[in-house]
């Protein structure tokens, strides 16, 4: 999906998903230790802030600049800091063992970028640091309660598990879950959880 697309999604005055943070950001994202955390394709920045009230360093990278302005706002409101960048992961600044912690959620790409991404979060996270993501599974198209109508933007369990095979994996879950998150994502759904740690 292109950035006017994102943009025109993100412009309005209302949050496209919600203010409140992702589910299973809620439930994972406190055991996180204090550190510097990564959000990629992190939108109008709900779950970003989340984490930024634990103390954390938050940086955002999103490439829609009404979503960063949403992000600002958000971060206003709540009374934390979190540092937005527009990037284009097509073009990303990645650096091997960068971030403590990166997260993703509901972030997906085309099939080519989606491997290159996953890649780059194995070696941008630091020794010991983790990876925290929800996305909707390929048997989510059956659903059609959120997400791209588009199999090849959707992910399968095995990119997790050979992208992460050398990493010590906390939480591995494929299956239904109920999401309410602002007017797209609403109702049952089928999605992939993972939170690894990087030994």
């Amino acid at each position: 999906m292109t950035k006017e697309h994102w943009n025109k999604h993100f412009g309005q005055e209302a949050f496209a998903y919600g203010k409140e943070p992702n589910a299973f950001i809620q439930e994972k994202g406190p055991l996180l230790p204090k550190g510097n955390i990564l959000a990629i394709a992190e939108g109008e920045g709900r779950n970003a802030v989340y984490l930024a009230s634990f103390g954390h360093h938050v940086t955002t990278w999103d490439y829609s600049t009404a979503g960063l302005e949403k992000t600002k706002k958000l971060a206003a409101e709540k009374g934390v800091n979190v540092e937005t960048q527009c990037v284009d992961l097509n073009e990303a600044p990645w650096e091997a063992e960068a971030w403590d912690h990166i997260t993703c959620v509901f972030g997906h790409f085309e099939t080519d970028l989606r491997e290159k991404t996953l890649k780059q979060i194995e070696k941008a996270v630091k020794t010991g640091g983790s990876f925290l993501c929800e996305v909707y599974s390929t048997e989510q198209l059956d659903y059609k309660t959120g997400g791209p109508r588009d199999m090849n933007m959707l992910y399968r369990p095995e990119e997790f598990l050979t992208t992460f095979s050398d990493w010590k994996i906390k939480h591995f879950f494929v299956g239904e879950v109920e999401r309410q998150e602002g007017k797209l994502h609403q109702g049952l759904s089928h999605v992939i959880q993972f939170y690894g740690v990087k030994k």
